[in-house]
């Protein structure tokens, strides 16, 4: 089989990424069997589905790592890392990208929020000074043993300390060596074009689509047309599972069976295909004991 293109790769090619969000091995061979040739590794996501909390900061730099590893072992294409704050200042920075390009990441995600941090669309966010997350940012790029390794900058100026702020701050993260830039939660479109139309050809830039979130609601054709070369969809897996959790408990609460949501789940034999189950054994075959005295 052809190896999958890089991260590097992707962003040199025509066309828009689009990266669909994702929190386990489970989800991540999901992306990879759509045929998306890029994921994001949403740290709200795995605080959705490794903690049952909020995106508000819980999640370990050691958490994040174990995942991105199973992730790795089960898919080929690249995916993006969310680092949230580095877990902490430049040095904490360092090590943070050391550790998850070990286990597998195409890109590491930093960004300007003090700890703990939040999710990007919610209200009470505070910043880092813009100096030291370009401090951050180049300890971020100092780190990489990989040049492949692909660098995002994000900031969260826009909700702070405004549009005009976070602009700037943009700049300097661009001057610090980011490859990619995430300048998260623009309000309106006319701000996204202004992103578009200031950074296009300059940097790839990066867009955030949260389903209920305070960024306008765009496809991806849509957000290549004003300059975005990326585009994730973070949480959204998650909504759609929990979604459909909850429709599904429903139904076994009020009928003790599963009969009537059949139509809307894999059976047995359907998620084992999905997952891979006879290759798997396939190869186990070839390394099975072979009787050295047939009878």
């Amino acid at each position: 089989m052809t190896k999958p293109a890089s991260l590097r790769t992707l962003l040199k090619s025509d066309g828009v990424i689009v990266a669909p969000g994702m929190y386990d091995s489970l989800t991540a061979h999901l992306v990879a069997q759509g045929g998306f040739n890029c994921a994001y590794l949403s740290g709200a996501s795995i605080s959705y589905s490794r903690l049952g909390r909020s995106d508000i900061g819980l999640v370990s730099m050691s958490e994040v790592a174990q995942v991105i590893g199973h992730i790795r072992e089960r898919i080929d294409i690249p995916f993006i890392v969310d680092a949230d704050t580095g877990f902490g200042n430049a040095l904490n920075t360092k090590r943070t990208v050391k550790v998850f390009e070990r286990a597998g990441a195409a890109g590491i995600q930093i960004e300007d929020q003090t700890m703990p941090k939040r999710c990007g669309h919610m209200t009470g966010k505070t910043l880092i000074s813009s100096s030291e997350m370009v401090g951050k940012i180049k300890a971020a790029v100092d780190a990489r043993e990989n040049a492949e390794t692909v660098i995002v900058a994000r900031t969260d100026a826009i909700a702070v300390e405004g549009f005009d702020r976070a602009m700037d701050r943009a700049h300097a993260l661009l001057e610090a060596g980011a490859d990619v830039l995430f300048v998260e939660a623009p309000m309106t479109l006319e701000q996204m074009k202004t992103l578009g139309a200031t950074f296009a050809g300059k940097v790839p830039l990066l867009a955030n689509m949260v389903e209920g979130g305070k960024t306008p609601l765009k496809t991806a054709a849509e957000l290549a047309a004003i300059g975005f070369k990326i585009v994730i969809f973070p949480a959204a897996m998650v909504r759609v599972v929990s979604f459909a959790a909850i429709e599904y408990l429903k139904v076994l609460k009020a009928d003790g069976a599963t009969v009537r949501f059949a139509d809307k789940m894999f059976n047995f034999d359907q998620l084992n295909s999905l997952l891979g189950l006879e290759s798997i054994l396939a190869e186990g075959e070839r390394y099975a004991a072979q009787d050295e005295n047939p009878r």
